[in-house]
């Protein structure tokens, strides 16, 4: 647990001062007193298209790795809205461009940046409404709740802090060219991973994005039916620390083109290595090729046994952003029927996570075998597939991964958790001769639909138990247990 102390500061805007008090975290060894309540916190800074900017003083009483929590809305904004998409507030830490915030929505959104590492004393935010970044139709952010936190060494969370990546956007022509992350595949969320290195003592950390869309790569059925969502996840950066807490030199790498897995040769922020997004599906590079920046805090880290979507269900709002886009683009089946394999509405959507593994391990190829959720309404004999089947999917639209796997089935709109009679699961497939694999499933640990805000509602459905899918027997009910 990390003590807090505080650290007051004054919000300016054209001229005029607002109270402010921010806390600056405090490691777990440290003598700081607990935490005064926060009085002022609430303020809202208003920044407007052609106005002046907003400067937030703050001082760090340690040096270190300093992120920023900030609330931020866009009364004009809307992500499904074309000449709407965002407001973009470009975010500067002493005169240092540290990031972009790409503002999706009217409602506040809680956002997790990083300003870089700062020296002790007094500091100045300046936040600039980016009015060449920003949607045409948006004239306007207004940010509150402005929090700051001073990872110093020794804290927890320090070397996360210390080797988060510094992520460009993308800047191809074929998609808008410069600044299309400000309405197309923009970064929403960072987290990171930490396991042991094979050298004993030394520790390997990933650091992972979640953007709200990739507009090459997966097809956004396939995304919905193997994925789960069709937001796109990716990690990006991988780094090896010894038991100092430093960087083994060379072993950096990042995930290039083709998913390929590649040393990094690139520049460096202090201990920040500095990406630039370069393909359609969100691939990076380790060269800049684009003026916007996104600094995000990965902090956030993923708990055992959960998919990589669990990081979207701690951050809701990224659901609404993944729906908004496809409305958008164009992407949904207008009148929606799950009788085709077109993307429908992601609110008549089941969203479901099944753990299971498959024997043998790894799902050897060329031929593999993968698992299809199904779904039986209460009102008829259909049954609803995850992969598709028999309406347009493709074997290679089922699960076959064998962590725990996120997938959703498209149901008619409309549907409740009170229509569903069955779930199924199947075993797929993929090539021919079939290679005679089983499939072992042994859990559904979620299954929720989106409220009418896009937003996900409570899971109602866990199940725990042991089924095993064979040639024979490729086939069973799993809910409700009989």
């Amino acid at each position: 647990m990390r003590s807090r102390s505080l650290v007051t500061g004054t919000v300016l805007l054209g001229g005029v001062a607002a109270a402010l008090i921010v806390q600056t975290a405090m490691g777990s060894g440290s003598a700081a007193a607990a935490p005064a309540p926060d009085h002022g916190n609430g303020r809202s800074v208003v920044v407007h298209r052609g106005g002046h900017d907003a400067t937030v003083p703050f001082t760090a009483r340690r040096g270190g790795e300093v992120e920023l929590d900030v609330s931020a809305a866009a009364p004009d904004a809307d992500w499904s809205r074309k000449g709407d998409e965002s407001a973009v507030v470009s975010v500067y830490a002493d005169g240092k461009y540290a990031t972009d915030i790409v503002i999706p929505f009217a409602q506040p959104i809680v956002r997790h940046l990083v300003l870089g590492t700062l020296r002790p004393g007094l500091h100045l935010l300046r936040l600039h409404f980016a009015g060449d970044r920003s949607a045409a139709g948006v004239h306007l952010a207004v940010l509150s709740g402005f929090h700051f936190v001073t990872y110093a060494a020794h804290d927890a969370g320090y070397l996360t802090a210390r080797y988060t990546p510094v992520l460009y956007g993308r800047n191809l022509a074929e998609f808008g060219g410069p600044l299309d992350n400000a309405y197309s595949d923009t970064p929403l969320v960072a987290w990171h991973e930490a396991t042991p290195a094979a050298t004993p003592g030394h520790t390997n950390l990933q650091y992972s994005i979640i953007w709200s869309n990739e507009d090459g790569g997966t097809n956004t059925p396939q995304l919905m039916a193997r994925w789960g969502r069709s937001t796109d996840i990716e990690w990006i950066y991988r780094v090896e620390i010894d038991q100092n807490g430093d960087r083994v030199p060379g072993s950096d790498t990042y995930q290039a083109a083709n998913h390929v897995t590649t040393y990094f040769h690139g520049a460096y922020e202090n201990d920040h290595a500095v990406l630039d997004t370069c393909t359609s599906n969100n691939n990076v590079c380790d060269t800049v090729n684009d003026p916007m920046r996104f600094f995000l805090s990965a902090q956030e880290t993923l708990p055992a046994g959960q998919p990589r979507e669990h990081i979207m269900d701690t951050n809701p709002w990224t659901y609404q952003v993944m729906a908004a886009e496809m409305t958008r683009e164009g992407k949904i089946e207008a009148p929606s029927d799950p009788s085709t394999p077109l993307v429908s509405d992601q609110r008549n959507y089941l969203y479901l996570v099944v753990k299971k593994d498959t024997v043998p391990p790894g799902n050897p190829g060329p031929n593999w075998v993968g698992l299809a959720v199904g779904v039986q309404l209460k009102s008829g004999a259909t049954i609803y597939r995850s992969d598709h089947f028999g309406s347009g999917g493709l074997p290679d639209w089922s699960l076959q991964r064998d962590d725990p796997a996120a997938t959703t089935v498209e149901l008619p709109p409309g549907t409740t958790s009170a229509d569903i009679a069955q779930i199924l699961v199947y075993r797929v497939v993929n090539g021919a001769p079939d290679p005679g694999y089983a499939v072992h499933v042994t859990g559904v640990t979620r299954g929720f639909f989106l409220g009418s805000d896009y937003l996900p509602q409570p899971s109602f459905l866990t199940w725990q138990g042991g089924v095993t899918l064979t040639a024979a027997a490729p086939s069973a009910v799993l809910w409700p247990t009989t």
